[in-house]
């Protein structure tokens, strides 16, 4: 008989957990994985996914305009909030369903409750009571919004992007609070669904780790269509009147509002799993702390995806749970590489990104030529808007090594995606030169760019 009822145990159903359960299952190893929500995670449930849908939602109200100047009337504008909430729900019980119908496919146990640890190799089922063990445990918990950073009186009347996605009406005004990924795309989407929208940031310039050119380019563009942008505050608190909410800054302002959101952290889901009772080690955010091969302070114990608070990005929790299935299942011992990380900011346009920034390269050691290129998206020689796309290519000056890909444009994301592969593989700028272009197209500016805008030495002093 087996020492253990499971060679491996999964705590949590987001895409990494799914992941590492299925290609386990298919190996033929005894899985299972419990999920005490909804399978999907943060991406499919309460992230990625419904936020896209959203971000479509919003582009409409310019994409009419726009219509326009190429010989369309549209008629008179109307959106509907209820709408669009019911069929994003219907789409996301879609996907969760198919994650769970994956995951038995492959012949893994499901449980949907919430699993706890009670000993090194044993855990406990909360609502059914069961015990269970195995010779591997995997903790794929994620992450949760946090309002820690934010002390204040009033707190508790902001919701945060958990609850943005389930309000029962859409917020005449509202304030976004934070400078990162999600207050950035979700100003942006309140703004392009028709609310009156502010951001507020405590630092001098949103998307701080960005190429310094990217975050100027979405600042610029942000004033240009009206999305209020206020920096360097600091709420001190925020009154509920009514139906109304007050917000006072350090700078002695109140802005009057319907909603605040905020998007300023968040956190491992780690607590109350008895992880410290079975001696995994806790970072200070409350993460999983684990080496290069995903494994914590428990030789048998792994962790994988946002709670061990690494890349908080979907594809990097499912890199993550590959390497973890090479490592412990496939003898292969395999570190995980969060090496050329493409990522994406779903703004109005979209700034995507891969490699090194300009200041990182200089932090690096490497001297850089920088490439640019600044233009009017065709569209809009006849939409009239005007936005203006930003090309920015990071070259090593030694080597010739393309070291960074930052765009600033319509679909960026998706040919950054692309772009990744070349970076991934070392490519110089003299084979994006040697690269013919496809016209009319965007893209095409990563392999027409031939003119240095400048070049930076390492002693040079830092944008």
């Amino acid at each position: 008989m087996p020492e253990n009822d499971y060679d491996l145990f999964v705590i949590g159903g987001g895409s990494g957990g799914v992941r590492a359960s299925r290609m386990a299952a298919l190996a033929g190893k005894r899985v299972a994985i419990a999920e005490e929500y909804q399978f999907g995670g943060t991406c499919v449930i309460r992230g990625c996914i419904p936020k896209k849908l959203f971000v479509y939602a919003s582009q409409y109200g310019e994409d009419f305009q726009d219509a326009a100047g190429f010989g369309w009337s549209v008629p008179e504008r109307r959106f509907d909030w209820t709408t669009l909430v019911a069929n994003k729900d219907k789409e996301i019980a879609r996907l969760s369903d198919l994650y769970v119908q994956n995951v038995r496919k492959a012949g893994a146990e499901i449980f949907l409750e919430r699993a706890e640890l009670i000993g090194p190799h044993t855990l406990r089922l909360t609502k059914s009571g069961k015990t269970v063990s195995a010779q591997y445990i995997l903790i794929a918990t994620g992450g949760r919004p946090s309002h820690d950073t934010l002390d204040i009186p009033g707190v508790e009347h902001c919701i945060s992007s958990n609850d943005a996605f389930y309000l029962e009406k859409l917020p005449r005004r509202i304030i976004v609070v934070g400078g990162g990924y999600i207050a950035v795309e979700f100003a942006h989407i309140f703004h392009g669904l028709g609310c009156d929208t502010t951001l507020v940031y405590r630092g001098d310039k949103v998307l701080r780790g960005f190429d310094e050119d990217m975050r100027d380019c979405i600042m610029e563009e942000m004033a240009r269509n009206g999305l209020r942008v206020i920096c360097n505050r600091n709420f001190k608190r925020i009154d509920k009147r009514g139906d109304e909410l007050f917000a006072f800054t350090d700078h002695n302002e109140i802005i009057e509002t319907d909603a605040v959101m905020l998007a300023i952290g968040r956190r491992p889901n780690t607590d109350g799993l008895g992880i410290e009772g079975a001696g995994v080690a806790l970072g200070p955010k409350g993460e999983v702390v684990v080496n290069e091969y995903s494994r914590t302070t428990v030789q048998h114990i792994y962790a994988i995806g946002d709670v061990t608070n690494r890349l908080q990005l979907t594809p990097v929790a499912i890199h993550e749970a590959m390497c973890f299935i090479r490592t412990v299942f496939d003898n292969k011992p395999t570190p995980v590489d969060h090496r050329l990380v493409p990522t994406a900011v779903f703004c109005r346009p979209e700034i995507a990104t891969v490699g090194l920034t300009e200041t990182k390269a200089l932090q690096a050691g490497h001297a850089v030529d920088v490439y640019s290129s600044t233009f009017k998206p065709l569209k809009h020689t006849l939409s009239g808007r005007e936005t203006r796309s930003r090309f920015k290519l990071v070259v090593d000056s030694q080597t010739g090594k393309v070291l960074g890909c930052h765009v600033f444009s319509f679909d960026a994301a998706e040919l950054v995606q692309l772009a990744a592969v070349a970076l991934k593989m070392g490519a110089t700028k003299d084979q994006f030169d040697g690269t013919i272009g496809l016209h009319p197209t965007a893209a095409e500016e990563l392999v027409t760019m031939r003119t240095k805008a400048y070049s930076k030495s390492p002693a040079a002093p830092l944008a």
